[in-house]
This record gives C-alpha cells, structure tokens and sequence, in this order.
C-alpha cells in the first residue's frame, strides 16, 4: 500500500488529491524555497497543466499549509507556534469535501481550523481532543487533533473499485472524503462496483494517513431505491438492524396486562378515547380521552404510551433506544427507535385493546380554560381509531360518527392556539413535501402536505401537555432544581436577522426587530403577508434560516419559537428517547415524590439526544432530495414554473412551485452573460441588462439530473 503511493510520478497527470499531496511534499523538502505553479510543473515533471496546480496551490493557501507570495509565489509556513502559546480544547469534528475540518468546540468559542495533515486519523462528527494555536498575523484559529475521545460511526457505506492487488471504496460523502483502501480477503463477495458496508480497521502510517477498511455487508450493485436508502441511513450513522440480544429481551416482554398492574394505575377504560393519525401509520403513541364531569366541567385526557413500564433503564433494550435516540423517517421507510414487537405492538395504543398509558389529564370549565390539572399512570381503551382525512371530513361536512366530540375538541384546539400566538409564538408554517411511489418505491408524483384542523388539533393537545409537564417539574423545583429535560430554543441571531431584514426590505417587506418580541411579530406578519402578496413566499425559508436550532437541554431557557417559558418532549416516547428520560424523571417526582437525577450526566444525555435528531433531519432531507431528482429524472425536457431561491458564483437555483425540487440554472447556459450583484440578491444581464433577483417568477426546462449527486440542471425559458 506503501509502495502504490511510492511509485514514479513523471510524466503522468495527477489527480487532484495526488497533486495536493505531492506539491505539499515538494514544499515540505524545500522549506526555504519559493515556487509558482510553472516551476512546480518542472520539479515534479509531471504533465498537468498551470491552471490545475494553481487550484491545488489555493486549497493549500485555504488550508494554511503554504504562504501566497508575490509575484505568484508561494512558500511553506509553520504551522505550529510554541507550545506556551497553545491551548488544549474538545470537540466536534466537521469535516469537509477536501479532508480538512473545522471543530466545533464544547462550550463557547470560535470553530478551529485544523488541516488534513494534522487530523490524526478524525472523521466526521467525531468527539476530539485537539491542541489549538492562533498564527502569528492572523485570526482564525488553528488546531490538531491530539486524541479521538469518541468515534461518530462505526459502519460506513461505499463503493468498492477491485484492482488485481487490493481493493478501493470510495463513499463521496462528507464523513469519509478520501479513499479507503481494502485487502482482497477482506471483500467478502464483493464485485466491481456494489455498494458494500464497511468498517475501518486500521491507517496507514505515512503523514496523509489513509485508512484500510474491511467489508462487512454487500449489499449490491448501486442503483435501486433499497439500496440507496440504507446508504442514506448508514452514512449517517444509524445501524440497519437491532442487536440480538436487543430483540430477544423485547421478545420476552409479557404481552398480558396482569391485573396487579392494572390495580397500581388510574382505570380509566370506560371513558370514550380515541386516536387520530395518518393513514399509514402502524404505532400509534398517543390519543385523547374527554367526559362531561357531573358540575358540567370538561375533562380531557392526553394518553402517552407507556414505553418506560417496557424498556427498564440499564436494559439492552434501553442502552440500544439511547444509542439511536431517535426513529428515523425516511420517504419510503421508518428505522425505528425500538423494535417492532414495542413499536407496533405493546406501546403501541391500538383500538379495542386495553393498553398502558402515561397521561396528562386536563379540567376545562365552561369558559374552556384549564382549571386543573394531573399526571399520572393509566390503563386506558381506545373505542376508535380516526386517520387525519376521516376527522377533517367529519369536521367538513358538520356530521358523522362523534360529531360532538370532535367539534369540542376542535373548539378547544383553537382557543389553545390562539392564547399561544398571543403569547408570542411564532407561526411558521413550513411546507412538507410528499410523494406517491408505486410498488417499487419509485415517485409517480411529489405533492405538498396540506395542514388542516384533523393536524392542529392533535398538535395543539400535545403542545399543552408538553408544556404543562416541563411547567410541572420547574414549579416543584423552583427553591431546589430537579434537574429535568427541556426542549429549548434560544432568540435569533441579531446580525443574522438584520441581514434578513435587509433582504426583506429588498423585496418590499419591512421587519421590526428591535427586540425579540418585536421579531416574533413581524415574522408572523410575514407568514399573513404571504397569503395576499405569493412572491414573498422566498423569504420565509430564510427567515427560518435566521433562527436559532432547536435543542435538549437540562438548562431552561424557554422555547422562543413557541414562546413557552417551560417547555419538554413527553408525547412521543415510541420514536424519542428524550421523552423515555421525561417520563422517568416525571413519575419519580409526582405527587409527595422527589428524585434529582445528575444534572451534569443528564446534559451529556441531551447533547447525545439533540445530535442524533440532527443527524436524522440530515437523512430525511436527503431522502427527499433523492426522491425529488428521482421524480423529476422522469420529465427531462418538459417546462416548469418556479422561483428564483439562490444565487451562487456559477448559477442560480430555481425551485419549482408545484413540487418543492429545486435545481440550478448555471450561467453558462443563459442567454447572455449575467453578474452577480452585491449580496447576491440579484444578478443583471451584461447586454440586456435585465435585472433577475430572489423570489423572481421564472419558467425553466428539465436539462439533466445526476440522481448519485442528487443534483437537477435546468435553463431558463424566455417569453
């Protein structure tokens, strides 16, 4: 392996990384010398052309491995200071496409920079150890990485290349940017080109370490929807299969309710309950129960699936569900948090069976405020099971099966969300895209998710009991925390909304944001706005964007986007670990009980929690981008209506109005020369000078797509 990067390099044309790696050596031997791209060409008698070495020479300059000089000069730099200068940190690795990161440090500070040379084996998302310096002159940080504390991933995803020797795998994905290299009997019965899992088992020994691999699934030639899903899943981190010593405790779990169990809990199987879901759905982790009580008050249950009474802390089971942290949904699958025997079966609260609860239940009074409240274990019996559709025709049409009910309950749901906007909550109304596959998972067409009342009405009672529980757990502890674990969302960034309140003022739209509060309500005047004037639509995902990322916390600081001042994860407990930790917490501190868990390993918990859902919206996004290009591979050469949602050096991105795809339209195949104006807000035609900005009605034509690098190439049609 040693002797392949050894072998004579004169005469041929190098590929990129190899041209990065010999020039930096060439600099290394020569440390007081200076070279430009010409004279490089002549050390190294190599035959590629000034124009690739020079790009080569900029991503060193990036990278801080060599010093730009005059006279299109450049020489090496010390990368290191004296060690009194330096600092030992933690954190977070982001990896980029080149090999080089940017850490994320623990707690506050600037991300470090840190060059492929001093990575040290580090891949993407991993927890590091590194040694942190500022070069003489300049102002980013730097850093190597001494130490890998904790390795994000352990299987990866790749295609294999088989060489009469050894083997490659190359991923194209962020958290493996280089090639792999493999011994032959370590390729099972892999043949050119599968997609195969792999595992890394070892690096190679010189300066740019290379890590050596081992294959431990084949799962085929790439291509089909199966296959690239699962590779979606594993290049971000998520095992495809349970342990199995996880599915044999979930196997061994009682399915009968014993009626000692039933005698510990509050039996309320007699008061009308029902679910309302999607069509689709297989676990069903909550439902609503309501019953006039005898002075004509309203009581109305929220009924949370008992997960914790099943997954004991400290379990297999347990350890697995905190490892994941989190079910992950993808266009055309589910990975679940727990296995099916819990998900879909004894957690799961089907109708016509009497099933294990943890609720919060609510009294209403005729004025349809809460006077009262309790939490608590339950048996409880669902007489039916609606989908969305059903209850939102019933609500339609003003008749049909529980009428009554689900008008009241509706009642209720609006008067919660209308307290709640003027509270401060912010209404974002993000589009979902959907898609209808046929039976091979293929898109036959890409729709967007209508949100009606059936949808908020359940979101609704589970934002009051979300709220009420964390509101529970702070009051009980307000002399002496009882460390719990809050869903919290921090204010926006004041440059960042300023820079969109500019933008927003571009397009003809003006944001108050002196303060937080004030911010809130423009962003809701915006989301009204919308309505009467479609081409402002643009600015909402960049609003969004201006927004701080939601998190798991054990520190409160309140939800701004819902403009909660208390606020936890406790209604879905099937598909996030987050809420398992909020119910235990929660049943150990009712009534005359108190339980303080360790607050500071209860962080660690949340920080876990926050970034595996992070790598889960990660997945989903891609899914649907995969869908997206893989719908739309199907309409090459037809016409679309769409608007102008990016602006880049090379193009700009159109996405399409009537299925969110989004592709770009580069310059090179406009009609004339375009240039980018300041703030890349809008671009004007060099000839013409026809002005195109953000937001812009446009009508485009399907060129290409490039499903491997779920990417859409479009050109503009004139009128």
């Amino acid at each position: 392996m040693t002797r392949n990067r050894k072998r004579k390099i004169k005469g041929k044309k190098l590929s990129s990384k190899q041209l990065q790696y010999q020039v930096l050596k060439l600099f290394q031997r020569h440390p007081k010398k200076r070279f430009n791209p010409k004279q490089i060409i002549s050390k190294l008698k190599i035959s590629n052309n000034k124009d690739s070495v020079q790009h080569v020479l900029n991503q060193l300059v990036e990278q801080n491995d060599i010093i730009q000089l005059e006279n299109f000069k450049y020489k090496v730099r010390r990368t290191a200071p004296p060690k009194s200068d330096q600092s030992l940190q933690t954190g977070k690795v982001d990896m980029t496409r080149t090999g080089s990161a940017y850490i994320v440090l623990d707690g506050d500070g600037e991300d470090v920079f840190v060059a492929e040379k001093n990575m040290n084996t580090a891949l993407h998302r991993d927890k590091v150890k590194l040694r942190v310096w500022t070069p003489p002159g300049r102002r980013r940080p730097e850093g190597e990485i001494l130490e890998i504390l904790e390795r994000s991933a352990e299987s990866f995803i790749g295609n294999i290349s088989i060489h009469p020797k050894y083997a490659t795998i190359v991923t194209g994905a962020k958290n493996i940017p280089m090639d792999v290299f493999v011994n032959l009997d370590k390729i099972m019965d892999a043949k050119d080109g599968d997609k195969v899992v792999f595992k890394i088992i070892d690096w190679t020994k010189e300066k740019f370490r290379t890590p050596i691999g081992e294959v431990t699934t084949v799962l085929g030639a790439p291509g089909s929807n199966d296959i690239e899903m699962k590779a979606i899943l594993i290049n971000n981190g998520f095992d495809l299969e349970f342990p199995k010593e996880v599915i044999k405790e979930s196997e061994a779990l009682p399915g009968k309710i014993s009626d000692e169990e039933i005698a510990k809990r509050r039996d309320i199987r007699d008061i009308l309950t029902l679910t309302i879901d999607p069509d689709t759905a297989k676990d069903f982790d909550d439902a609503l129960s309501m019953r006039y009580l005898e002075n004509g008050n309203l009581e109305i249950g929220v009924h949370i699936a008992d997960v914790t009474h099943f997954v004991q802390a400290g379990t297999a089971l347990d350890n697995e569900a905190f490892d994941r942290s989190t079910s992950v949904y993808l266009v055309d699958r589910v990975l679940p948090m727990l296995p099916e025997r819990l998900s879909n079966d004894l957690c799961s609260l089907r109708p016509n069976e009497d099933r294990l609860s943890f609720s919060a239940i609510f009294v209403f009074d005729k004025d349809d405020k809460i006077i009262d409240r309790w939490f608590g274990k339950t048996v409880i019996h669902s007489d039916r099971r609606f989908t969305y559709n059903e209850v939102q025709d019933i609500l339609d049409r003003g008749e049909g099966e529980l009428i009554s009910e689900l008008k009241k309950l509706n009642q209720i749901s609006k008067k919660l969300r209308k307290q709640r906007f003027k509270e401060g909550s912010i209404d974002f109304d993000s589009e979902e895209v959907k898609f209808r596959l046929d039976d091979q998972g293929v898109p036959i067409d890409v729709y967007i998710k209508e949100r009606k009342d059936a949808h908020m009405l359940i979101e609704d009672f589970m934002l009051l009991a979300n709220r009420e529980v964390a509101s529970y757990i702070s009051q009980k502890g307000e002399e002496n925390e009882i460390p719990f674990v809050y869903r919290i969302h921090d204010e926006p960034d004041p440059d960042r909304v300023a820079e969109f309140a500019a933008f927003a003022r571009e397009m003809g739209f003006e944001l108050n944001i002196k303060t937080p509060a004030d911010i809130g309500r423009s962003y809701n005047r915006l989301t009204k706005a919308i309505k009467e004037e479609p081409h402002l639509k643009i600015l909402e995902p960049i609003a969004i964007r201006t927004m701080a990322k939601a998190a798991y916390s054990s520190e409160n600081i309140g939800h701004y986007g819902l403009g909660f001042d208390y606020y936890s994860h406790f209604t879905s407990p099937i598909r996030r670990y987050s809420d398992v930790l909020a119910h235990r917490i929660l049943e150990a501190n009712l009534e005359d009980q108190t339980l303080r868990v360790n607050k500071a390993r209860l962080e660690d918990q949340c920080k876990h929690i926050s970034l595996q859902e992070r790598r889960a919206i990660d997945a989903e996004r891609e899914s649907v981008k995969y869908k997206q290009v893989e719908y739309i591979q199907n309409h090459i050469g037809e016409e679309f209506e769409g608007a102008i949602s990016g602006i880049l050096d090379k193009g700009i991105f159109v996405e399409l109005y009537d299925n969110k795809c989004e592709g770009m339209v580069p310059f090179d195949l406009m009609p004339e020369p375009f240039e980018v104006m300041q703030g890349r807000l809008q671009i004007r035609g060099l000839y013409s000078g026809e002005i195109l900005k953000m937001g812009d009605d446009v009508r485009v034509r399907i060129v290409s797509t490039n499903l491997a690098a779920r990417q859409i190439e479009m050109e503009l049609i004139g009128e």
